[in-house]
């Protein structure tokens, strides 16, 4: 599979080791440098886009244009999904985006969705969720904490909104999910969710060793959509909704 690769970054260095390691090739490297614009698709059987949140839409609809199948893991663009639909519709395209990529955090959303349901409705516990992350970490709160704090949301009828504290827990009003956001160095990514209550406490965790699942999950995702069209998630890839 020929791949280009829309942000060279860190991840995208471990996108494209991953990448070479499962007998891929990387035809293109779209970076501050050499711009999209600048960029031969033609050749270029999947694209995987990981930039900045003011780009991704773009990059898209660029992708779109060009029939190209591209997979997005840049976060916090989704005000414009309803757009990105529209194209992928109008103009047969294949789009994969996800808020993680990372095979064990999808199953964890499906067990945060999964556990949501059993304590909806279940008298005395309190819920809040807590992600960290690295010091570069460009938006918060992550976009996988958004997708947990979306997924308990939908699945417990005792909370209709979430409220972000960064760097320290929220004060949260009755049915409010309090999210709260650290940022501190070298840490890939964990997401902590709790439930209290006077007599116990539920907790489940995903820690992130380092970027290569995420990587790993990218190129699968890239393997997944290339001969499909439509819009996806990663859910689709692994086959998770429950």
């Amino acid at each position: 599979m020929k791949i280009a690769l829309i942000g060279y970054g860190k991840m995208g260095k471990a996108i494209e080791e991953i990448a070479l390691e499962r007998g891929h090739t990387i035809v293109a490297k779209v970076s501050s440098e050499k711009l999209l614009s600048d960029t031969d698709l033609s050749t270029v059987d999947v694209a995987i886009e990981f930039t900045k949140p003011d780009l991704a839409a773009g990059h898209i609809q660029y992708c779109i244009d060009h029939q190209t199948p591209v997979v997005v893991g840049t976060t916090a663009w989704n005000n414009q999904l309803d757009a990105v639909k529209q194209a992928v519709e109008s103009q047969n395209g294949s789009v994969l985006y996800s808020s993680n990529f990372s095979i064990g955090v999808n199953i964890f959303f499906e067990i945060n969705k999964r556990l949501a349901q059993l304590i909806s409705g279940q008298t005395g516990y309190k819920a809040c969720l807590e992600e960290i992350h690295h010091l570069q970490k460009l938006d918060s709160p992550s976009g996988t904490a958004i997708t947990l704090a979306n997924g308990i949301l939908e699945n417990n009828q005792d909370y209709v909104s979430w409220v972000l504290g960064e760097g320290h827990v929220p004060h949260t009003n009755d049915r409010q999910l309090g999210v709260t956001s650290y940022r501190k160095p070298d840490v890939p990514g964990t997401h902590i969710i709790k439930y209290t209550s006077p007599v116990d406490t539920i907790t489940i965790t995903h820690e992130a060793h380092n970027r290569k699942g995420f990587a790993l999950g990218a190129v699968i995702a890239a393997e997944w959509l290339q001969d499909k069209k439509g819009l996806y998630t990663m859910a689709d890839v692994l086959n998770l909704n429950i």
